[in-house]
């Protein structure tokens, strides 16, 4: 068989098998092992230790939670609605691990057999199915809390909810900028369009990447957006009353989340496992693996090798990881915003913001196409100017003074003008 020609037959079905297992099994360890860099990064950031006794440096940490929480009693609040008090976890984490099906994660493979995709499943509809089974994890938080007959856990369900809407729209029109460049909600087509265009997407869609980020953090309730769970204010929201593996079902759905969101994250707006350089440009054209198209419109082949896709599968994980430490971070920077401030960000900021954005990078590429630019350098660094000077505009509306201008001297201004004295800009009149 030819090694430029897709994997077929029996072949394929083993390689699907094999990254089925292999990718189910890479989230579940980068899950468990997420919780132990929270808490190391954390105890850096707090000047203590953190977790060091079980195994070197604290690894085994994951494993004897793990044990702690299969051995721990199982409780079960005995006015609660029994079917849907099991039922919530359950919604809660299958979700949060099947959505990494549709995300290319390395270049394709070459084999004996033909060209395995690193992708489990590379639907057609790659973007719509993540942000579908997504919003289906909210419905685990709202019936752990509603089924568990507790007035704290119901209110963290109903925030869940609540926060989820408000913020799924404006992700979902983030989305919609890297579709009007893409033009396909395929996973492995967006990662092929910014290796033709020469930038990743962060660059010429910057304030869709912010908007996106933005509303990941609150689709995965972390701070400063955890007002689902609030302990200040709600015990332990919505999942309150749960113990054992069915307690710790929620936290593995928060982290599977974070690692799907920063997946996705590097996936739309970072070249995904793309590396700088034409190097490793590999995606599948009319049945052949090419690498781009040469000046005057001809193809040119790909040159897969194992060496490519192990180095894009770091480069992959590495964003990944980015990323994960960035939800780390913020979590242990920021405190909590007011319920009042997260709708208002959600519905008066990010959702118009989202919304003009759109239209503006629509509005943008049918001139470019207009005037004849083709899809290239020119074409993206026209993009990345625009999109800076809109991600400009948008920072200094929703800092308002406070950061970049300086809250100490507008605070100051305001002091003087309560008190009936001139302000600066009066004094010589």
């Amino acid at each position: 068989m030819d090694a430029l020609q897709p994997v077929s037959g029996t072949a394929l079905y083993i390689a699907i098998v094999v990254k089925v297992l292999a990718v189910f099994g890479g989230v579940l360890l980068v899950v468990a092992y997420t919780t132990l860099a929270e808490r190391r990064v954390s105890a850096w950031i707090q000047d203590r230790t953190g977790p060091n006794r079980v195994g070197p440096f604290g690894l085994l940490q994951p494993i004897a939670d793990g044990l702690k929480n299969i051995l721990k009693e199982e409780t079960l609040p005995a006015k609660s609605a029994k079917l849907f008090f099991l039922l919530g976890p359950m919604l809660a984490v299958f979700p949060a691990f099947i959505t990494f099906a549709v995300i290319p994660f390395a270049a394709p493979m070459p084999t004996r057999w033909g060209v395995v995709d690193m992708i489990v499943a590379d639907v057609p509809v790659g973007i719509l199915y993540i942000l579908a089974i997504t919003s289906l994890g909210v419905y685990g938080l709202v019936l752990g809390g509603w089924s568990s007959n507790n007035k704290y856990a119901l209110l963290g369900g109903m925030r869940a909810s609540a926060q989820m809407v408000s913020y799924e729209v404006a992700l979902g029109l983030s989305v919609v900028a890297v579709l009007v460049l893409a033009g396909n909600v395929t996973l492995t087509e967006v990662v092929a369009q910014q290796q033709q265009l020469h930038f990743w997407f962060a660059f010429p869609l910057s304030l869709a990447f912010i908007v996106f980020m933005a509303s990941a953090f609150a689709e995965t309730n972390r701070l400063p957006f955890d007002m689902p769970e609030a302990e200040s204010e709600l015990v332990a929201g919505y999942h309150t009353e749960y113990s054992g593996m069915k307690y710790a079902m929620f936290p593995m759905a928060e982290y599977a989340n974070m690692t799907t969101s920063a997946a996705l994250m590097a996936t739309l707006f970072f070249g995904g496992w793309d590396l700088p350089g034409s190097w490793d440009n590999a995606f599948w054209y009319h049945g052949q693996l090419i690498s781009g198209f040469a000046a005057d419109g001809s193809v040119m082949l790909a040159h897969p090798a194992l060496w490519k896709t192990l180095l894009t599968f770091a480069g992959f994980a590495l964003k990944t990881v980015f990323f994960l430490v960035v939800y780390i971070w913020v979590r242990w920077t920021l405190p909590r915003f007011r319920y009042d401030q997260v709708m208002a960000l959600g519905w008066k900021v990010l959702l118009p913001t989202a919304l003009g954005y759109v239209m503006l990078i629509a509005a943008a590429t049918l001139v470019l196409d207009q005037l004849g630019v083709r899809w290239g350098f020119t074409y993206g660094f026209a993009l990345t100017v625009l999109s800076g000077l809109a991600t400009a505009a948008f920072l200094v509306f929703v800092d308002r003074g406070h950061t970049i201008f300086g809250a100490a001297a507008t605070g100051g201004q305001r002091d003087i003008v309560r008190r009936g004295a001139p302000t600066p800009s009066h004094v010589g009149d």
